[in-house]
């Protein structure tokens, strides 16, 4: 595992927070991400980090994290700067409801509850964990959405349930989930989470009041990449793992933005003006299969990673929403996997955003839009009621 990687994944915890946990209660997920960023970084050997060692993309936090403002940041003080952000200034730890100011759960629909750090899967000591969102008085057992989160398969984390939070109150239950970063683990670990992540929901669905057989995917990025491997894999069983093993990994519906389909025509298929190089072995998709993807063994890996390879005539429906102006992933990628999954048969609708960047900040249709049109769609196919029309 180079430096870098680990970099990255120390600062994944950073921005979102891990769980409510304190420093007192050990081990705690946040002393544990805290402490990976100090050795990743800590050039000096003292045990802390200065401002010149501290990672240059979140120099701006190192003021709040550096709370005794000697100009070190301590495992102490980072650990305490992620339960903060984490807490979002609340004391209590989950099921709070909407409408305080910080408040992980606000816009929440009223009486909504949040079950937060649900271990999903082990893998050795390692806890993954997601986050179950439930609204109130549900009618029947409830759909279930999960959000996957992107961020180059190397950073993010869960806490907000991303585009799909607005489902809660449309009588979904949400399922927001933390995966293996590629500093931690390279290709196939996200796929083998998320896949777990699949089976504990169908595995719990009664416990929870879910419908086990109406699970939809959405993500986006490195997310929706993620989400479309969930839709083309699953009568694939090299990707299983023990966790509630011999409990179906399909997922009935996806939502695709924007994310890569196919690695290693990345460069070959960028619009004009993009400048990432992603044959670069320090490039995203070079860090998930863990080292050049032009390069064997890695271009072998690279394309085991695509979603493309899998497809499917009993594959789930799909919706792709891509901007046509996307500098980091171009719409091409979204383009062949539609293409593809039309040759096989597969219900599949690709959404072309004209003048859409890398998270749809420009273009049309508006991001609220194109959501509106995943809520239709998750409805259209997942709620037993309208599935039946």
């Amino acid at each position: 595992m180079n430096c870098r990687s680990v970099l990255l994944f120390g600062l994944a915890g950073l921005i979102a927070g891990a769980s409510n946990l304190s420093l007192a209660q050990s081990p705690s997920p946040h002393r544990r991400a805290a402490e990976r960023l100090i050795r990743a970084n800590d050039k000096d050997g003292d045990g802390k980090l200065s401002r010149a060692e501290f990672p240059k993309q979140f120099q701006r936090v190192f003021p709040q994290v550096d709370s005794n403002k000697d100009g070190f940041v301590t495992a102490a003080e980072d650990t305490a700067f992620r339960e903060r952000r984490n807490r979002g200034g609340s004391k209590s730890r989950s099921n709070r409801t909407a409408g305080k100011r910080g408040d992980r759960n606000r816009g929440l629909p009223e009486g909504a509850k949040v079950l937060r750090d649900i271990v999903y899967a082990k893998v050795g000591q390692r806890e993954l964990v997601l986050d179950l969102y439930l609204p109130s008085n549900p009618r029947g057992k409830l759909p279930v959405v999960m959000w996957i989160h992107g961020g180059g398969w190397r950073n993010g984390d869960k806490g907000s349930a991303g585009a799909a939070r607005p489902m809660v109150g449309r009588g979904f239950a949400v399922a927001d989930v933390a995966y293996r970063l590629s500093g931690e683990a390279i290709f196939p670990a996200q796929v083998e989470d998320c896949k777990a992540a699949v089976r504990w929901v169908r595995a719990n669905a009664t416990k929870h009041g879910l419908d086990g057989e109406r699970i939809g995917v959405w993500g986006s990025s490195a997310g929706g990449h993620l989400v479309a491997f969930l839709g083309t894999s699953g009568d694939v069983k090299e990707f299983e793992t023990d966790a509630h093993a011999g409990v179906s990994s399909r997922v009935q519906a996806v939502v695709d933005w924007f994310g890569p389909t196919d690695l290693l025509s990345m460069n070959k298929q960028a619009i004009p003006g993009a400048k990432m190089d992603h044959d670069a072995a320090t490039s995203p998709e070079s860090l998930l299969v863990g080292g050049p993807i032009q390069k064997e063994p890695f271009r072998s890996i690279a394309i085991k990673a695509d979603p493309i390879t899998y497809v499917s005539a009993d594959d789930p429906p799909f919706l792709i929403q891509h901007g046509d102006a996307d500098p980091l992933v171009s719409f091409r990628q979204s383009e062949v996997l539609h293409t593809a999954l039309k040759k096989a048969g597969v219900d599949s609708t690709l959404r072309i955003v004209k003048g859409g960047d890398h998270g749809f900040k420009q273009g049309e249709p508006s991001r609220e839009k194109l959501a509106e049109e995943a809520f239709a769609f998750f409805e259209k196919h997942l709620k037993r009621d309208r599935a039946a029309r």
